[in-house]
């Protein structure tokens, strides 16, 4: 049966994505359409890009994620200007090697640009800061940017929504009257899309089926904020969370499978190979449960 798929952020805990999705496949669901934020956008690149989950895994288990990470090189000669930069550049790594990995990935599957795919089986979420608007790639490209869809590449959004702000440089933008909009992490305000899909009048061309690397939000713990950087964690993790929160809340928890990730964090780079199998093993448990009783 086909269905359509949203994935949530979630950084490096995104690995629990391919024990669901081997869950997902062995029950005969089929991907017609997909969304992402942040590493839920990488997913579901390669996912339109008509990767099957197996050849998923296999480019996972060969990625090297500190490979991924390029700091400016003034930095490994003076290891202080990193506030430097992070000040003045808004960020510690330049993510140019992010986007470049992702655009061989892509590339191997022939899809360089929006063109490359099906109308409409893409919606990649980023965070505009400058206009202070939530955009959909590459649906808002022209509306808001003046930029036609179909010559945008599709690595450079999937390298916009995963920009976690200060741990990746801001990516740029260049719009109407020659405006120029920073972009960052689509979880900023909306870290589960699974609005992304309905139409004016809240129809739906058929089943959604959303993965949420957290718990579900009835059964969220309150955060203990002891200190100020307590309180901007908490703060940045508000704003990711609450406008979908409310929209889960009234609705679809009947359609997501809830998968909790605990003890990693988003931008840990250096988990080993243990910790990515337990989050494997954990996405394919929450699947396994989740689809023995869902109905469409």
């Amino acid at each position: 049966m086909k269905i359509d798929g949203v994935f949530s952020g979630g950084g490096v805990k995104a690995y629990a994505f391919i024990g669901a999705l081997e869950i997902i496949e062995k029950k005969n669901l089929q991907f017609e359409r997909v969304a992402g934020t942040s590493a839920g956008s990488i997913v579901a690149a390669l996912i339109a890009a008509g990767y099957r989950v197996d050849e998923l895994k296999n480019i996972l288990d060969e990625l090297d994620l500190t490979q991924l990470l390029d700091p400016p090189m003034l930095t490994k000669i003076l290891p202080g200007s990193k506030w430097f930069f992070l000040y003045f550049q808004m960020g510690l790594n330049k993510g140019d090697k992010f986007e470049q990995w992702v655009y061989r990935q892509l590339a191997h599957r022939n899809i360089y640009t929006f063109a490359d795919v099906t109308e409409g089986y893409l919606k990649v979420v980023v965070s505009d800061l400058s206009l202070g608007k939530l955009v959909v790639i590459p649906d808002d490209l022209e509306r808001v940017y003046g930029i036609k869809p179909e010559n945008f590449p599709v690595a450079k959004a999937v390298r916009m929504s995963s920009g976690f702000p200060y741990f990746f440089m801001p990516s740029k933008i260049y719009g109407k009257k020659r405006g120029k909009s920073l972009i960052v992490d689509g979880g900023l305000l909306s870290n589960f899309p699974l609005w992304v899909f309905e139409d004016e009048t809240n129809k739906r061309l058929r089943p959604i089926l959303g993965l949420k690397l957290s718990d579900s939000p009835s059964e969220t713990s309150p955060k203990k904020i002891k200190n100020a950087l307590d309180m901007l964690h908490a703060l940045f993790s508000t704003m990711k969370q609450a406008h979908d929160a409310r929209y889960i809340s009234t609705s679809e928890k009947a359609n997501i499978i809830f998968i909790p990730v605990k003890g990693v964090q988003t931008t840990n780079f250096m988990i080993d190979e243990k910790v990515k199998q337990e989050l494997i093993n954990t996405g394919r448990q929450r699947a396994e449960k989740f689809l023995k009783y869902w109905s469409t």
